[in-house]
This record gives C-alpha cells, sequence and structure tokens, in this order.
C-alpha cells in the first residue's frame, strides 16, 4: 500500500480526524482526539498502530517488519516498517483493529452520538 492507500483507509473507518500535531512529517489519525494511527512521512513509511498487548507480542515475533511502537508505549503501540513489503490486507487489518480498540475504549455515550449521525 501507499501513503494515499493508507490514508483513505483511515479516513473510510469512520468519524476520523487528520492532523499533523507533532512535526510536519508525522501524520497523525484519530477517532474523537484519540489516536489510532501515525505515520511517517519523511525516509521510509512507517506506520505506529496500537495493540492489544498480547497480540503486539505475536505480531513482533511472527513477522520482522512488526517492531514495538517507535516513540510509544511499547506494551500498546507496534511500528509497521518496510510498508511495500506488508500485504494490503494485513495492514488494512491491523489498521482497523487498532481503531477498533480506540473506539471501544471511548465511553458509550461518545460512541452512540457518533452511530446516530451516521444514520
Amino acid at each position: 500500500m501507499n501513503i494515499e492507500q493508507i490514508r483513505d483507509y483511515c479516513l473510510k473507518l469512520g468519524p476520523v480526524t487528520e492532523s499533523f500535531p507533532f512535526d510536519d512529517t508525522t501524520l497523525v489519525f484519530k477517532v474523537h482526539n484519540k489516536m489510532f494511527a501515525l505515520i511517517t512521512l519523511k525516509g521510509p513509511i512507517r506506520i505506529n498502530l496500537k495493540c492489544d498487548p498480547e497480540y503486539a507480542i505475536t505480531l513482533r515475533e511472527e513477522y520482522d517488519f512488526v517492531i514495538p511502537g517507535y516513540h510509544m508505549n511499547k506494551k500498546h503501540w507496534n511500528t509497521l516498517c518496510d510498508i511495500e513489503t506488508i500485504p494490503s490486507n494485513l495492514i488494512e487489518q491491523w489498521i482497523k483493529d487498532s481503531y477498533q480498540l480506540v473506539w471501544n475504549s471511548l465511553p458509550k455515550k461518545t460512541r452512540l452520538i457518533s452511530e446516530n449521525k451516521k444514520v
């Protein structure tokens, strides 16, 4: 996947915003002001994604291109390196998993308001 495909996929997931809160080379995607994906645009493209702690370890053991979250809480975040070599379906699934983890952590009221706006 290229950066535009990743961006389009993130924005399709729901009430998602994108911004550059840290610098002009780190694109951040949020759902209700909670980060679920960070993408480096300078140098090799890398994606930081939130992940269930046990699953994060499993992915790191299974795939060489998955490492502990760069500049993030290593327990809850993974970094995907060498994006060009990762099958698109894996990237999409892990982005969706990250989004869902953050979505599920939102207050019920916030989720209900967003779901009602979709209808």
